[in-house]
């Protein structure tokens, strides 16, 4: 069925994701099992650093709690290595239900946040287009962010993100995806993996 064909907002929705990613559920009957599961493949082996491992384990359970007050519903962090490096990546998905009792179409969404971005100190690192994806048509955002170095040093660099703005079909919301990865040199390697992650989404029944 297609979304113009449906007659009901869809019951959920699915995503393909390389190997390597894991996903934390944010609901908090479920995110305690998930972080820990992840704490536990990362330290599976390693019995000499408990301090660390709490450490990502407090810091996990803050970051899905902020995530799901926001909204969020799943939380995917990469694993992926190369070599003996871990590329940092992740991908929030979140339900934004809108205000108002219309549906806005994801053109008039683009023209509020590129009036948004414009207003902004850095409007040239913000790029917006409306893209057709096989679950309906989005709003694609893509931002570069500069980050401050450690401890206030001068090492700056540069955040990239790319978010996914995808009506609920028969639905007052709008189903964002963020994408983001602290690695600016590969920033459109990185990009062309999260469209393609994006492109893979499909509503379920």
């Amino acid at each position: 069925m297609t979304t113009t064909e449906r007659a009901t907002p869809p019951a959920d929705y699915r995503l393909l994701l390389p190997e390597g990613w894991f996903r934390i559920l944010l609901d908090p009957d479920q995110r305690t099992r998930s972080v820990d599961a992840l704490v536990e493949r990362q330290f599976r082996g390693i019995d000499n650093a408990p301090h660390l491992k709490e450490e990502l384990r407090g810091d996990l359970y803050r970051r899905a709690a902020k995530a799901y007050r926001s909204g969020g519903i799943e939380l995917y962090l990469s694993l992926q290595a190369v070599g003996p490096f871990t590329i940092p990546a992740s991908l929030l998905v979140t339900l934004a239900p809108l205000r108002h009792a219309e549906p806005l179409p994801p053109e008039d969404l683009a023209r509020v946040l590129a009036e948004d971005a414009g207003d902004g100190d850095d409007s040239a690192a913000v790029e917006i287009s409306v893209e057709e994806l096989p679950a309906g048509t989005a709003v694609r955002v893509r931002r570069r962010e500069r980050q401050q170095g450690e401890n206030g040093g001068d090492g700056e660099h540069a955040s990239v993100s790319v978010e996914y703005h995808l009506p609920v079909p028969e639905a007052t919301a709008y189903l964002l995806l963020t994408f983001s990865t602290p690695l600016e040199p590969i920033a459109d390697a990185m990009a062309g993996l999260f469209d393609a992650v994006a492109g893979s989404l499909t509503w379920t029944e």
